[in-house]
């Protein structure tokens, strides 16, 4: 059957590596990004360069009304989606506790817990065998951060990623009966640009002294993890997380 996958926030880093390597195991993709058009655009034209199907969606998972815009236009454009990677999230500034103010907490918790909700809500009304649909997989991007806490750093982060193992952990045994797996990947100190909007860009090389392997981890590494989890090859494989951290 055709493989049709979603990847939120799949314009750089992590969901980027995934489309491509997605892509050279045979799957149709649509990638949505909320603000850079021309780095989607550039992660779909190497997919189409493997010969798959694939599209960009502009879409704020933090908006409802976008989220529900974006699967009726994979519905469309691709057909039934058979599986989904809830990649997209967003960190601020390093910042105190104490410093934290509810407008910024309400946009890391928005997009990096409620959207990842909402996003599952609408893949399992597609993909749920109950609902008609032919089964399927969803990995969630989570972080180490969930098990770290991200002291004097990221505490807001780390608190909606711990939400979203929750999350992975509550849905895999809900949706399970219905031929939907969901599993997580729990990525370390990893070169993307992500760390750029903490406001500190060279932040992996700061901390990799601290890992195991006594280096930063490259997005491919994440993104290797995702598609086996996303593959027949972890067919009995539901509610677990493979962490990417060279040892941390």
């Amino acid at each position: 059957m055709d493989k049709v996958l979603l990847i939120t926030g799949g314009s750089r880093g992590i969901g980027a590596s995934t489309a491509r390597l997605a892509a050279a195991d045979g799957y149709d993709i649509c990638i949505s990004y909320r603000q850079n058009r021309t780095a989607a655009e550039d992660v779909v034209r190497s997919i189409e360069q493997q010969g798959r199907k694939a599209i960009t969606i502009a879409a704020d998972v933090a908006s409802e009304p976008d989220i529900l815009r974006l699967f009726s236009e994979v519905d469309r454009q691709l057909g039934p989606l058979t599986a989904l990677v809830n990649n997209a999230g967003i960190l601020e500034q390093q910042m105190s506790v104490a410093d934290m103010d509810v407008a910024r907490l309400n946009r890391i918790f928005s997009t990096n817990i409620i959207g990842s909700f909402l996003c599952a809500r609408e893949a399992i009304k597609r993909m749920s065998t109950a609902h008609g649909g032919r089964g399927g997989a969803i990995v969630n991007v989570s972080s180490i951060a969930a098990r770290s806490g991200s002291p004097g750093e990221y505490v807001d982060y780390a608190a909606s990623k711990g939400a979203i193992d929750t999350m992975t952990v509550g849905l895999a045994k809900e949706v399970a009966s219905v031929g939907i797996r969901v599993n997580a990947v729990r990525p370390g100190f990893i070169y993307t640009d992500i760390h750029a909007s903490g406001g500190e860009p060279e932040r992996v090389d700061r901390v990799k002294s601290v890992v195991p392997l006594q280096r930063g981890g490259q997005a491919e590494e994440v993104a290797q993890a995702i598609l086996w989890l996303l593959s027949d090859k972890s067919s009995f494989t539901t509610g677990a997380f493979i962490d990417v951290t060279g040892g941390v």
